[in-house]
């Protein structure tokens, strides 16, 4: 079956994959290679490309010493690189600046109109709305890459460990910019601050110079 959008998809707006990657062949290869040593979970290799300085946070976590602060646990980390590297990205570049790769495409290729911190992006092609927050629930419209609000509040979250701070977003209440309203699990909805990547040429080397989120 083939669930429609509504009936006021002219109002919608999207942020659609992009991957500029190609653009220079060296870049290319050398993210290739990177997603392939994440793929296998080669921390060794991941960080021998991360420069000694990478910003981590707006809150001073910076280099492999805030590296470690920040991912005690390196399945986290990996949970959260693989798909800002895996999607796509664009070059940034001003006159008289360095030319940066960003990943991954729901930050760069964002709408400057639309307020970050309000909106999020639908992550992904034909990903269910339901009519309540489980998976058994009935279907009322797939989004593709839609811009959608969310309902903060209402956000279903699960637990990750004993603490009470242990928690991370299971399920979210969506609303499109045309209207569609309902809930979409978290891994598809993603913010375009949400955590992203850059990468630089420095002396002949490609180097992630940053992997940081928030704005």
């Amino acid at each position: 079956m083939v669930f429609a959008v509504a009936a006021a998809a002219g109002q919608e707006r999207f942020v659609r994959p992009v991957d500029e990657a190609s653009q220079d062949a060296s870049f290319l290869a050398f993210r290739t290679k990177l997603i392939a040593a994440a793929e296998r979970k080669d921390l060794k290799y991941v960080m021998g490309v991360m420069d000694p300085k990478i910003m981590l946070s707006f809150g001073g976590h910076e280099g492999l010493k805030g590296f470690r602060e920040l991912y005690p646990k390196e399945a986290d980390f990996w949970e959260a690189f693989l798909p800002v590297i895996k999607n796509g990205g664009k070059w940034l570049s001003e006159p008289g600046s360095a030319k940066i790769f960003s990943a991954p495409y729901s930050f760069s290729a964002f709408p400057d109109d639309l307020d970050a911190f309000e909106h999020h992006v639908i992550f992904g092609s034909n990903v269910n709305v339901r009519e309540q927050p489980n998976t058994n629930a009935k279907v009322v419209a797939q989004l593709s890459y839609n811009i959608v609000k969310t309902d903060r509040e209402a956000t279903i979250n699960r637990k990750t460990g004993p603490g009470e701070w242990d928690l991370k977003a299971d399920w979210y209440k969506i609303e499109s910019l045309g209207g569609v309203k309902g809930w979409v699990k978290a891994e598809f909805v993603r913010s375009p601050i949400d955590l992203r990547a850059g990468f630089e040429k420095k002396r002949g080397k490609w180097t992630m110079i940053y992997f940081i989120s928030g704005d």
